[in-house]
């Protein structure tokens, strides 16, 4: 089955709390070894509130959103048959433990190449107060069905 093209421009906006553990966990997951994703007295030194997370900790928030995306019955989407495409950033301010925020996810292309549904999804990760600190954008493929 291919993916339904009727869920483009479909929204799903999870909720999500940074937090200092899950900062640390990714960071020591990820070799990042900059004091600032452990220590607040550093990242006040530098200016922010509390510790920050390295830039990659936006995809844990990215994914949530795509998941509610790829989970929603009206897409169609097979998960045995996705395949992850391609993802990238755009960072505007680092996120930092106990910011607060909301990630909206939409889908904003549904294409078929030789047989295979194409989705484009983009996600943007404000604070609930509206700042824009990430947007996440990826693809993913839906091998399309040899029977």
């Amino acid at each position: 089955m291919s993916v339904e093209s009727k869920v483009k421009g479909h929204t799903y906006p999870p909720a999500y709390v940074v937090s200092r553990v899950k900062i640390a966990e990714l960071a020591r997951a990820v070799g990042a070894t900059d004091q600032a994703h452990f220590d607040v007295e550093v990242a006040r030194a530098r200016g922010f509130t509390d510790v920050i997370a390295p830039p990659t900790f936006a995809a844990l928030i990215a994914q949530q959103g795509e998941a509610a995306a790829m989970l929603d019955p009206d897409a169609g989407i097979d998960f045995a048959r996705l395949v992850h495409g391609e993802q990238s950033f755009t960072h505007y301010r680092p996120l930092i433990a106990g910011d607060e925020v909301r990630p909206t996810t939409t889908i904003e292309r549904v294409r078929s190449v030789s047989g295979h549904s194409m989705v484009s999804l983009r996600t943007l990760i404000q604070t609930t107060s509206d700042e824009l600190t990430t947007i996440a954008t990826s693809v993913v493929v839906i091998r399309r069905d040899e029977q």
